[in-house]
């Protein structure tokens, strides 16, 4: 099979344009977060449901992560990054207009996961293609930034405009419709870098024949794949979830009415902290051979799922934030170290499938609020949490081993 060549070299600001599509995926992924507490509220859900409806977006994640990318590899980012971009829009669409009933969240949680999951693992991939001559790091940080600033912005507008706004189960996702509206037009001037492949017979039974293929991790790394990357990963938004879905349903009698502004300040500083560490996590990374940054995330889960552990016995609102920042810093460096492990392993023919296969892992901690939930009929939080905590510190124990005794990754060309 061969593709066409493109005649056309990317403009050195070509990438601006998916990493806005990459912001506004972001957006609509995590804007529902921090109106947990309003679905309950006002619509009379119980934790376990809410806690569902983020499941459902997990469930939608995967096989946008997983079939995205090989799909993008074969036919193009753009064709599959414009479709993502618009499912974001029209997940918006039903949450917007779906009054608050149980099944059009349901609904429009899984598309916009779908969303995200294309956003992830085509536009990190088209991002670093776009970036060709930049430092090495440079293009899985400018990846991550533009997704973690929607996760971040997304939370605390949706959460304000619920709090303060009219029509709260309304006006947050309208909001997002009206940017996201003109994105897909712009994606359509970013030169493609994967042109479509020619010659095949047929291109559904050739990617499905190529795509355990495509999903495989390359290896001479899979060694520093298992004893690295997997431990860390789920943790990346396991933090996340342990932040700013579990916190503030445990401790938000202490701040009576202002329990949604508050579910929507630790969303903000979660993902501030995971910006502002991201230029440490460089550092880290390129600084450490022996693999120091994934050894830092996993240090700073630790503490932060300690401190989640003592406040299900305190329930203090302070120390919930003081956890929240901690596991911000520990999700910014891990996801920043997990994409650049990933970069380094993947062949030049598959980067966004195995980019998919690492966000896939990342997002099956976000499951983690809901299996606490589901089993806190039997077991109190400060058990499940201290179990947290102790998976924290054997992952820690992994990864540390397996940074020592392996080496990364060759970088792909």
């Amino acid at each position: 099979m061969l593709r066409n060549p493109s005649s056309v070299p990317p403009r050195p600001t070509a990438w601006r344009a998916v990493a806005l599509a990459m912001f506004v995926c972001g957006w609509g992924g995590n804007q529902f977060t921090p109106l947990l507490l309003m679905y309950r509220r006002l619509g009379g859900y119980s934790a376990l449901s809410v806690d569902a409806f983020l499941g459902a977006y997990v469930v939608g994640l995967v096989p946008g992560l997983l079939l995205a990318g090989p799909v993008s590899d074969r036919r193009g980012r753009r064709p599959v990054l414009v479709a993502g971009t618009a499912a974001s829009a029209v997940a918006s669409l039903v949450l917007c207009f779906g009054g608050g009933s149980a099944w059009p969240i349901y609904a429009g949680r899984l598309l916009t996961g779908v969303a995200v999951g294309i956003a992830m693992a085509v536009g990190t991939s088209w991002v670093k293609e776009l970036s060709s001559g930049a430092d090495r790091a440079l293009p899985a940080r400018r990846a991550s930034l533009c997704q973690t600033a929607g996760f971040a912005l997304g939370a605390g507008v949706a959460g304000a405009l619920a709090q303060w706004g009219p029509w709260p189960m309304v006006t947050p996702y309208a909001v997002h419709v009206l940017l996201t509206a003109a994105v897909p037009v712009l994606l359509l001037r970013v030169p493609e870098t994967r042109p479509p492949l020619r010659g095949a017979v047929s291109p559904r039974r050739g990617l499905l024949r190529a795509l355990p293929a495509d999903l495989r991790v390359p290896a001479p790394a899979r060694r520093r794949f298992r004893l690295v990357v997997l431990p860390m990963a789920p943790w990346v938004f396991g933090s996340a979830g342990l932040a700013y879905a579990v916190m503030p349903q445990l401790v938000g009698f202490r701040v009576g009415d202002w329990g949604l502004a508050y579910a929507t300040g630790l969303t903000v500083l979660t993902l501030g902290m995971g910006l502002a560490v991201q230029p440490v996590a460089k550092k880290l990374h390129a600084a450490a051979r022996a693999g120091r940054a994934p050894v830092a995330a996993m240090t700073a889960m630790l503490a932060g799922t300690a401190l989640c552990a003592a406040n299900a016995v305190l329930l203090s609102a302070w120390l919930a934030a003081a956890a929240a920042a901690v596991l911000g810093a520990a999700y910014g460096i891990a996801v920043v170290s997990g994409l650049l492990e990933i970069q380094r392993m993947a062949g030049p023919d598959d980067p966004a499938g195995l980019t998919g296969v690492y966000y896939t892992l990342a997002y099956a901690g976000f499951l983690l609020p809901a299996l606490l939930a589901s089993l806190s009929a039997w077991l109190s939080y400060p058990v499940m949490l201290t179990a947290v905590a102790g998976a924290a510190l054997l992952c820690l124990a992994l990864v540390a081993t397996g940074a020592r005794v392996t080496a990364p990754a060759g970088t792909s060309g």
